[in-house]
């Protein structure tokens, strides 16, 4: 009846704080929920600057992503909302340092506000590694 569903959870992230998971894995597709720049540790700290925000956010997205049994470079779809369209440019900067030659299709998607108060959230599609 259809491929299973699996949930990804790791310590490498900030753990849920709603009803959703970190990621959920099916039929070889690993779905992302949104990453804030809440530290691993569940502590915030929404007043450092936007670039050490979006440093943080991709950091959980990546965790994620390799512990769901990707990896970056499996990456297919990555959805960044930033508050100030001012900081696309600063995004950008850091999302390259990031990733480097890795360049899934991408949309970012300014916003008027984000939970706590923080500028970023991420979320990605990515494939899971074939063994």
């Amino acid at each position: 009846m259809g491929d299973s569903i699996a949930t990804v959870l790791t310590d490498q992230a900030p753990a849920p704080a709603g009803h959703y998971v970190q990621a959920t894995v099916c039929g070889g597709m690993v779905h992302v929920s949104g990453q804030l720049p809440v530290r691993p540790d569940g502590t915030h700290a929404p007043e450092v600057s936007f670039q050490d925000q979006a440093r943080q956010a991709l950091d959980n997205l990546l965790a994620v992503v390799r512990a769901a049994g990707s990896s970056p470079e499996r990456l297919l779809k990555v959805t960044a909302y930033i508050v100030g369209v001012e900081n696309w440019p600063q995004f950008n900067s850091v999302y390259a340092d990031a990733l480097g030659d890795i360049k899934p299709a991408r949309a970012v998607v300014p916003v008027p506000e984000l939970h706590y108060g923080y500028l970023v959230e991420i979320d990605a599609v990515a494939a899971v590694d074939s063994k």
